[in-house]
Protein backbone atom coordinates (compact mmCIF):
# COMPACT_ATOMS: atom_id res chain seq x y z
CA UNK A 1 0.00 0.00 0.00
CA UNK A 2 3.24 2.32 1.06
CA UNK A 3 4.96 1.44 -2.63
CA UNK A 4 0.84 2.65 -4.26
CA UNK A 5 0.60 5.78 -2.60
CA UNK A 6 4.37 6.95 -3.05
CA UNK A 7 3.88 5.59 -6.95
CA UNK A 8 0.33 7.69 -7.18
CA UNK A 9 2.54 10.89 -5.64
CA UNK A 10 5.39 10.30 -8.31
CA UNK A 11 2.68 10.37 -10.94
CA UNK A 12 1.22 13.07 -9.58
CA UNK A 13 4.16 15.33 -9.59
CA UNK A 14 5.05 14.71 -13.48
CA UNK A 15 1.57 17.06 -14.14
CA UNK A 16 2.51 19.92 -12.80
CA UNK A 17 6.30 19.36 -14.56
CA UNK A 18 4.07 19.05 -17.80
CA UNK A 19 2.54 21.93 -17.72
CA UNK A 20 5.58 24.37 -16.92
CA UNK A 21 7.55 23.02 -19.72
CA UNK A 22 4.32 23.95 -22.28
CA UNK A 23 4.61 27.39 -20.56
CA UNK A 24 7.91 27.81 -20.84
CA UNK A 25 8.25 26.23 -24.45
CA UNK A 26 5.41 28.71 -25.73
CA UNK A 27 7.63 31.25 -23.89
CA UNK A 28 10.55 30.65 -26.26
CA UNK A 29 8.46 31.63 -29.54
CA UNK A 30 7.83 35.17 -28.11
CA UNK A 31 11.49 37.39 -27.07
CA UNK A 32 10.24 40.31 -25.50
CA UNK A 33 6.63 39.57 -25.63
CA UNK A 34 6.67 39.97 -29.29
CA UNK A 35 5.22 37.66 -31.91
CA UNK A 36 6.74 38.74 -34.96
CA UNK A 37 9.89 36.76 -34.74
CA UNK A 38 7.89 33.71 -34.54
CA UNK A 39 5.93 34.70 -37.55
CA UNK A 40 9.29 35.41 -39.59
CA UNK A 41 10.87 32.40 -38.39
CA UNK A 42 13.68 34.71 -36.99
CA UNK A 43 13.96 31.99 -33.71
CA UNK A 44 16.29 29.43 -32.99
CA UNK A 45 15.70 25.96 -34.52
CA UNK A 46 15.47 24.21 -31.52
CA UNK A 47 12.52 25.87 -30.82
CA UNK A 48 10.35 24.22 -33.48
CA UNK A 49 11.42 20.36 -32.12
CA UNK A 50 8.24 21.60 -29.76
CA UNK A 51 10.09 19.53 -26.89
CA UNK A 52 8.72 21.07 -24.20
CA UNK A 53 4.98 21.59 -25.68
CA UNK A 54 4.55 18.03 -27.47
CA UNK A 55 7.17 16.02 -25.33
CA UNK A 56 7.64 16.83 -21.98
CA UNK A 57 4.14 18.60 -22.45
CA UNK A 58 1.65 16.64 -23.87
CA UNK A 59 2.71 13.26 -23.97
CA UNK A 60 4.29 13.30 -20.24
CA UNK A 61 0.27 14.26 -19.34
CA UNK A 62 -1.19 11.94 -21.12
CA UNK A 63 1.86 9.51 -19.52
CA UNK A 64 1.31 10.83 -15.74
CA UNK A 65 -2.90 10.08 -16.23
CA UNK A 66 -2.31 6.40 -17.58
CA UNK A 67 0.01 5.68 -14.25
CA UNK A 68 -2.20 7.32 -12.39
CA UNK A 69 -5.22 5.07 -13.31
CA UNK A 70 -2.90 2.39 -12.95
CA UNK A 71 -2.21 2.83 -9.60
CA UNK A 72 -5.76 3.60 -8.81
CA UNK A 73 -7.48 1.04 -6.74
CA UNK A 74 -10.10 0.68 -9.50
CA UNK A 75 -8.05 -0.11 -12.22
CA UNK A 76 -9.63 -2.63 -14.44
CA UNK A 77 -9.84 -6.12 -13.99
CA UNK A 78 -7.15 -8.26 -16.54
CA UNK A 79 -6.91 -11.76 -14.96
CA UNK A 80 -8.73 -13.94 -12.74
CA UNK A 81 -6.46 -13.94 -10.14
CA UNK A 82 -5.65 -10.91 -7.67
CA UNK A 83 -1.99 -11.01 -7.85
CA UNK A 84 -2.00 -11.84 -11.72
CA UNK A 85 -4.08 -8.71 -12.08
CA UNK A 86 -1.16 -6.88 -9.99
CA UNK A 87 1.68 -7.97 -11.94
CA UNK A 88 0.27 -7.06 -15.24
CA UNK A 89 -0.71 -3.15 -13.91
CA UNK A 90 3.11 -3.06 -13.06
CA UNK A 91 4.38 -4.35 -16.61
CA UNK A 92 2.01 -1.43 -17.87
CA UNK A 93 3.83 0.73 -15.52
CA UNK A 94 6.91 0.62 -16.33
CA UNK A 95 6.33 0.34 -19.71
CA UNK A 96 4.96 3.78 -19.72
CA UNK A 97 7.52 5.21 -17.15
CA UNK A 98 10.01 4.00 -19.75
CA UNK A 99 7.97 5.80 -22.33
CA UNK A 100 8.42 9.17 -20.11
CA UNK A 101 12.05 8.76 -19.35
CA UNK A 102 11.91 8.60 -23.54
CA UNK A 103 9.97 11.60 -24.04
CA UNK A 104 11.22 13.99 -20.60
CA UNK A 105 15.17 12.89 -22.35
CA UNK A 106 14.10 14.13 -25.88
CA UNK A 107 13.31 17.47 -24.42
CA UNK A 108 16.15 17.42 -22.04
CA UNK A 109 18.68 16.58 -25.05
CA UNK A 110 16.99 19.09 -27.98
CA UNK A 111 16.73 22.00 -24.96
CA UNK A 112 20.64 21.25 -24.32
CA UNK A 113 21.27 21.84 -27.18
CA UNK A 114 19.29 24.64 -27.90
CA UNK A 115 21.32 26.35 -24.48
CA UNK A 116 24.06 25.40 -25.82
CA UNK A 117 24.31 26.69 -29.56
CA UNK A 118 22.50 29.82 -28.43
CA UNK A 119 19.85 32.48 -30.36
CA UNK A 120 19.57 33.14 -33.65
CA UNK A 121 19.75 37.07 -33.96
CA UNK A 122 20.67 39.75 -35.57
CA UNK A 123 24.23 41.06 -35.30
CA UNK A 124 26.62 43.61 -37.41
CA UNK A 125 26.71 40.97 -39.89
CA UNK A 126 22.87 40.37 -40.25
CA UNK A 127 20.74 37.63 -39.07
CA UNK A 128 22.45 34.71 -37.56
CA UNK A 129 23.64 31.78 -34.59
CA UNK A 130 26.46 34.13 -33.43
CA UNK A 131 27.60 32.05 -31.11
CA UNK A 132 27.12 28.93 -32.92
CA UNK A 133 30.95 27.77 -33.02
CA UNK A 134 31.78 28.87 -29.10
CA UNK A 135 30.81 25.09 -28.17
CA UNK A 136 28.35 27.03 -25.40
CA UNK A 137 31.84 29.49 -23.84
CA UNK A 138 29.32 32.16 -24.68
CA UNK A 139 27.43 31.22 -21.56
CA UNK A 140 30.07 31.69 -18.80
CA UNK A 141 31.29 35.06 -20.87
CA UNK A 142 28.34 37.23 -20.48
CA UNK A 143 30.24 40.36 -22.17
CA UNK A 144 29.91 38.38 -25.56
CA UNK A 145 26.00 38.57 -25.45
CA UNK A 146 26.15 42.38 -27.07
CA UNK A 147 26.65 40.74 -30.19
CA UNK A 148 23.10 40.21 -30.45
CA UNK A 149 21.08 43.34 -31.21
CA UNK A 150 17.67 42.07 -31.91
CA UNK A 151 15.63 40.69 -30.46
CA UNK A 152 17.01 42.93 -26.92
CA UNK A 153 17.90 40.58 -24.24
CA UNK A 154 17.35 37.37 -26.59
CA UNK A 155 20.83 35.75 -25.05
CA UNK A 156 19.69 35.87 -21.68
CA UNK A 157 15.66 35.13 -23.11
CA UNK A 158 17.08 32.30 -24.14
CA UNK A 159 19.51 30.88 -21.64
CA UNK A 160 16.46 31.35 -18.79
CA UNK A 161 14.01 29.26 -20.95
CA UNK A 162 16.11 26.88 -22.09
CA UNK A 163 17.43 25.80 -18.71
CA UNK A 164 13.94 25.59 -16.93
CA UNK A 165 12.94 23.11 -19.76
CA UNK A 166 16.33 21.09 -18.84
CA UNK A 167 15.46 21.76 -14.97
CA UNK A 168 11.94 20.37 -15.64
CA UNK A 169 12.60 17.88 -18.05
CA UNK A 170 15.51 16.15 -15.93
CA UNK A 171 12.75 16.10 -13.04
CA UNK A 172 10.95 14.00 -14.93
CA UNK A 173 13.40 11.87 -15.99
CA UNK A 174 14.52 11.61 -12.24
CA UNK A 175 10.22 10.61 -11.40
CA UNK A 176 10.12 8.58 -13.95
CA UNK A 177 13.34 6.52 -13.13
CA UNK A 178 11.85 6.47 -9.60
CA UNK A 179 8.60 4.60 -10.46
CA UNK A 180 10.35 1.97 -12.73
CA UNK A 181 12.68 1.48 -9.56
CA UNK A 182 9.20 1.30 -7.59
CA UNK A 183 7.78 -1.31 -10.02
CA UNK A 184 10.65 -3.64 -10.39
CA UNK A 185 11.01 -3.73 -6.89
CA UNK A 186 7.73 -4.95 -6.14
CA UNK A 187 8.11 -7.62 -9.04
CA UNK A 188 11.18 -8.87 -8.01
CA UNK A 189 11.17 -8.66 -4.11
CA UNK A 190 8.03 -11.15 -4.07
CA UNK A 191 5.22 -8.17 -3.84
CA UNK A 192 3.12 -9.59 -6.70
CA UNK A 193 4.16 -12.86 -6.02
CA UNK A 194 2.22 -16.16 -7.60
CA UNK A 195 0.26 -18.44 -5.41
CA UNK A 196 0.09 -21.66 -6.10
CA UNK A 197 -2.45 -23.44 -4.31
CA UNK A 198 -2.96 -26.96 -3.45
CA UNK A 199 -3.68 -29.47 -5.90
CA UNK A 200 -3.02 -26.94 -9.21
CA UNK A 201 -0.96 -28.70 -11.17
Amino acid sequence: MGSRKCGGCLSALLIPLALWSIVVNILLYFPNGQASYASSNKLTNYVWYFEGICFSGVMMLIVATVLLVLESEKNYKCCHSENCNKQYMTILSIIFSALGIAFSGYCLVISALGLVQGPYCRTLNGWEYAFEDTSGRFLADSSTWIQCLEPSHVVEWNIILFSILITLSGLQVVVCLLRVVIQLSRMLCGTYSVIIQPGII
